[in-house]
Parts: structure tokens; C-alpha cells; sequence
């Protein structure tokens, strides 16, 4: 799976933070850190990020051609 986040669009809101804790991190209060290529085991919780993202600044991808971490 990849991961894009729109940094442009985030506007810190962190409800990604509580919706994914381990892919999405804020550090301070504007700087988003978050895991690029999760692995599959984590579908459910990126999508969690992604459906409360007020913003809509997250998507998430298959990977190409079905490759896996």
C-alpha cells in the first residue's frame, strides 16, 4: 500500500494521529510524519486516517502491480 498525504491541504488537525498512531505522527504542532509504504496488516487502521481526515488530505493506494512489504 502506499500512502500520500497532501501536506499542502493538512491542516494539523491530527485526527489521523488518534485514527492511526502508528503510521501517523505530529511532531510539534503542524509537522506530520507518517509512514509512506505500510503494510497491508494496516489497511484497516489507514483507512480509519483516511475516512477522518477533515480535510481530505490523505490517500491511500494499492501498491503496483501487487507488490507487499
Amino acid at each position: 500500500m502506499k500512502v500520500v498525504v497532501d501536506l499542502n491541504r493538512c491542516q494539523a488537525y491530527a485526527q489521523c494521529v488518534y485514527a492511526a498512531p502508528r503510521h501517523f505522527v505530529l511532531h510539534g504542532r503542524e509537522a506530520l510524519v507518517y509512514d509512506p509504504s505500510p503494510d497491508e496488516a494496516a489497511r484497516a487502521e489507514i483507512e480509519r486516517a483516511v475516512h477522518a481526515c477533515p480535510v481530505r488530505a490523505i490517500t491511500a493506494l494499492p501498491d503496483p502491480a501487487g507488490e507487499t512489504k
